[in-house]
């Protein structure tokens, strides 16, 4: 049973999404940026209460921007997507999930060490140039159901 209902569109969008936010960081990165919009999707709380699809999550408007950048700015995320980044993209959605993005909820480049917190959410760890941060502790229960 996947951890979401997806369509093969939902694959391609979510592999264009990946490539386009962690390619520099290899397939491993790519993957943790799969878990947080699969989490998105899963968690009914904070500012995902109104997103429950694949394209909901990658299009979601926050304080008047999309919630990714790279749809904000459109690079590659505008690319199709290819073969390798769609079955990342699969195993996401149908099963996998690793710590530091098994929980979480955002993620970011800093372009400096990771903070303790961000937004008030706590750091999950680290993968290359991206900090996870995960939900603080009893506001998002239904991140960690299906772990």
């Amino acid at each position: 049973m996947p951890r979401v209902k997806y369509t093969s569109s939902d694959i391609d969008l979510m592999a264009r999404m990946m490539r386009a936010e962690a390619v520099g960081e290899g397939q491993q990165g790519m993957l943790y940026v799969g878990n947080v919009i699969v989490n998105r999707a899963k968690a009914d709380c904070l500012d995902f209460r109104d997103v429950r699809t694949i394209s909901q999550v990658i299009y979601q408007v926050q304080g008047g921007n999309y919630s990714f950048e790279a749809v904000q700015k459109g690079n590659v995320f505008y690319n199709r997507a290819r073969s390798v980044e769609k079955k990342l993209a699969k195993k996401n959605l149908d099963y996998w999930r690793e710590h530091p993005g098994k929980y979480s909820l955002w993620y970011f480049n800093p372009y400096a060490p990771c903070p303790p917190t961000w937004y008030g959410q706590p750091f999950a760890g680290q993968y290359k140039n991206h900090c996870y941060y995960e939900p603080a502790p009893g506001t998002c229960g239904s991140v960690y159901v299906g772990s």
